[in-house]
């Protein structure tokens, strides 16, 4: 009889900068869902969530799930290159979701003119600038 084969068990987060890593790239991911422009009328307030401000808005959702992707495949046992290491890709995931976070702090959308910038926008960028230390 052959003895059950081993995986090794290896926990989620192994270090602070791991764990930091998971939880801005699941906020990262998640803030694309979250209110980038607000607007306030007389009885009214109007949301505009990041996934409907165009391809950024897209774009910062799967930049988020693209670090999450990659932090399954070394949990699951996926190793890099060593000329590549995990912890500089998620830095320059975080640099790119960075990159266009600012974009739309500094540019507000022709259709969205008038509003002001959501509590979501700022979690955004405070993630991907996480997501950047975290690498």
């Amino acid at each position: 009889m052959s003895e059950p084969v081993r995986r090794s068990s290896r926990a989620v987060a192994t270090s602070p900068g791991e764990a930091l890593a998971w939880v801005s790239a699941l906020v990262f991911a998640l803030s694309a869902f979250t209110g980038w422009y607000a607007a306030a009328g007389p009885g009214v307030t109007l949301s505009v969530i990041g996934w409907h401000t165009g391809a950024i808005g897209k774009l910062v959702f799967f930049v988020g799930l693209a670090a999450l992707v990659l932090l399954v495949l070394s949990v699951t046992g996926f190793e890099f290159p060593p000329s590549v290491p995990l912890g500089a890709v998620v830095a320059a995931i975080g640099g790119v979701g960075t990159v266009l976070i600012l974009v739309r702090v500094i540019d507000v959308p022709d259709r969205f003119a008038g509003t002001g910038r959501g509590i979501g926008l700022w979690i955004s960028l405070a993630a991907a600038v996480l997501l950047v230390v975290a690498g």
